[in-house]
This record gives structure tokens, sequence and C-alpha cells, in this order.
């Protein structure tokens, strides 16, 4: 198995566990509805940064800093759910790319116009 196999499926199995780690451990009022869209994790497997994604917009930021301030706590369950030598340092960013398709998709929706096909 390659390296960069690897990372990758590393990186989806922390995607998994924290998904469900987020959903039925977190406690924290901040973090609320929050859609992980990705892991990557670095080649020597030292940090991790996820991706996320919220439903309301006005919510990001606070998603941020409940999800920053949960690191460790995430850290450690992860420790305890994935077999690595050593749990990579969680670095959390939001992925605004399905905010990005939405507007973008509207904008071609505006100038294209209604269809005028019989």
């Amino acid at each position: 198995m390659s390296r960069g196999e690897r990372t990758r499926r590393v990186g989806d199995q922390i995607q998994r566990e924290l998904s469900t780690l987020i959903r039925n451990e977190l406690r924290d009022p901040r973090v609320g509805l929050v859609t992980l869209t990705g892991v990557k994790v670095s080649p020597d497997m030292a940090h991790a940064w996820v991706y996320y994604t919220c439903l309301d917009p006005a919510h990001v930021k606070s998603a941020g800093l409940g999800l920053t301030h949960s690191a460790g706590f995430l850290r450690a369950q992860l420790a305890r759910r994935i077999r690595l030598y050593a749990i990579p340092a969680l670095h959390f960013a939001y992925d605004a790319s399905i905010e990005q398709g939405d507007h973008l998709s509207r904008l071609i929706d505006s100038v294209s116009g209604p269809d005028k096909s019989p």
C-alpha cells in the first residue's frame, strides 16, 4: 500500500469516527449541526485538517470555535477508537465549496432565465 493511499484511508477513518463522536458525544452547544466534508492527513500523519460545513452560514464562526476548543477531547476519543502509533493533531477549517457551488448555480440560473422550449 502506497503512502498516499494509507493517508487517504486514515483520513477516511478519522472522518467516520469524528462524525460519530461529534453527533453522539460532543456536548459543546456552539458546534450544533455540522457536517464533515473531508479530512486531509499530512504525509507524516502528524496533522489532520478536518473540513466542515454548516447549514446556517451565521453559525460557522461559533462552530469553528467549538470544534477547535474540543480538539483535545476529540483526539483523545479517536485514540480509543483508531489503532495508530500516534493520533494526528486536529485542525478544523470551514469548507465553503458547497456554499460557492450553490452561489454559482444561482448565478447561472439567473443568466439563463426560464426555459423557453415548447
